[in-house]
């Protein structure tokens, strides 16, 4: 299972963006990296050919896992991610207020 989730709401902790807040986009599990709107955008210089219009567009690039922390939804703080097994269903739960996420 997953620490994060499409749609969970996250808190960047390094780099460029850091304080920063949104939501997972996509999730690359593979690479360990997710996609955030808004976050994490550089500039690419594309030429234009065979009716392609060229120009410097906005790209959003993956964030690793080790630079983002999950929002907790009840105490509104980044937290890191702990599981609990309920009844056979293995939950997420925040470190922090141990309340289920």
């Amino acid at each position: 299972m997953n620490k994060f989730k499409v749609g969970d709401q996250v808190k960047i902790t390094s780099g460029k963006d850091e304080g920063k807040d949104g939501k997972i986009e996509r999730l690359f599990p593979k690479e360990q990296t997710v996609l955030i709107p808004g976050i994490n955008v550089y500039k690419k210089h594309l030429k234009g050919s065979q009716g392609q219009k060229g120009g410097i567009y906005d790209v959003p690039r993956p964030l690793s896992f080790a630079k983002i922390a999950l929002l907790c939804p009840k105490c509104k703080k980044g937290t890191r991610v702990g599981f609990k097994i309920i009844e056979n269903k293995k939950l997420r739960v925040c470190k922090k207020c141990h309340e289920q996420i």
